[in-house]
């Protein structure tokens, strides 16, 4: 009869440390050593537990390696499980991180039930999600060349008198503006302005993209169901489509709003019960969306009271 063993995988770019804990209680939590992060010492690994007549059960920390792992791991037939990092239980007083000691983690609190999986995106789903957080990253680095600009002109003493920047009058007053003295400081004027263009430019060919991407995604009734509320659009839907999957694996909406971080936090003890700011954890790219569908309201009730 086979056994099971929980196998604890510290996960890096070029390299896993694995660890395996026996089942029961205070059982033996073996170091195996390190593997390379490809498919065929992936493969190996599975091989040589199988034959010293284990079933493994796979964990490992979501991370910037990606859900590849636990796709190659589920093919071949085996169950394994992917963690969040921010909910994994640790000693306040432990300040020693190594590969092997966090595989050895990992492989304990596996077997002992204290961590729980987060839901893994299909490949489409991934693609779904690149897409979009390429379009976020995007956003981020557009509001970082537009300081770069507004802080280039700040230092030459050119100060925009209006509220509301970045709009048609603004950019007008921007393009009026006197030529530098040196021709490299015109230079480098131009390029601030000329970032700041084609990053806008390539914003919007990824907005299109997802919009394209939508009619044919299997979520596509999720976010015309979701566009149906008021404040979201079709970016906001998609974008909370991509990072929340499948809602039906939240069992009551109080749970969905703790996994975007929308709940407020708690300390409370004997009959005192305080609540404070909202939690934060979770997916912050769903729970931004989720504010600026909020935002989006807002504007749209003031100029129906305006109009």
């Amino acid at each position: 009869m086979e056994k099971i063993v929980y196998v604890g995988l510290d996960v890096h770019a070029d390299t896993i440390a694995v660890a395996i804990a026996d089942d029961g209680r205070n059982r033996e939590i073996r170091f195996h050593g390190v593997i390379e992060n490809t498919a065929d010492s992936v493969l190996g690994l599975t091989k040589r537990l199988v034959a010293a007549n284990t079933q493994p059960i796979f964990c490992y920390e979501a991370g910037p390696c990606g859900y590849g792992l636990h796709r190659l791991l589920t093919k071949l037939g085996f169950d394994c499980a992917v963690v969040s990092p921010a909910m994994i239980p640790r000693r306040a007083g432990d300040r020693i991180k190594t590969d092997r000691r966090d595989a050895e983690m990992l492989a304990r609190l596996w077997r002992a039930g204290e961590l729980t999986p987060v839901w893994t995106p299909d490949e489409e789903q991934e693609a779904m999600r690149d897409l979009i957080r390429t379009r976020k990253q995007s956003l981020d680095a557009l509001k970082i060349a537009k300081q770069q600009l507004q802080s280039f002109l700040l230092r030459h003493g050119l100060r925009y008198n209006r509220p509301t920047y970045w709009t048609k009058i603004h950019w007008r007053w921007v393009n009026e503006l006197r030529k530098f003295r040196f021709p490299h400081q015109q230079l480098a004027f131009e390029e601030l302005k000329r970032t700041i263009r084609q990053i806008e430019e390539r914003i919007a060919t990824l907005d299109q993209a997802i919009k394209d991407a939508v009619k044919d995604w299997r979520f596509g009734a999720l976010v015309d169901a979701l566009r149906s509320l008021h404040g979201v659009n079709t970016i906001i839907a998609a974008t909370l489509a991509a990072e929340i999957g499948d809602i039906n694996r939240f069992d009551n909406p109080r749970q969905l709003m703790a996994w975007l971080g929308l709940v407020p936090s708690e300390h409370s003890s004997g009959s005192t019960v305080r609540r404070g700011r909202i939690t934060k954890t979770g997916n912050a790219l769903a729970r931004t969306m989720m504010v600026e569908a909020s935002c989006r309201i807002d504007t749209h009730l003031e100029k129906d009271i305006l109009f």
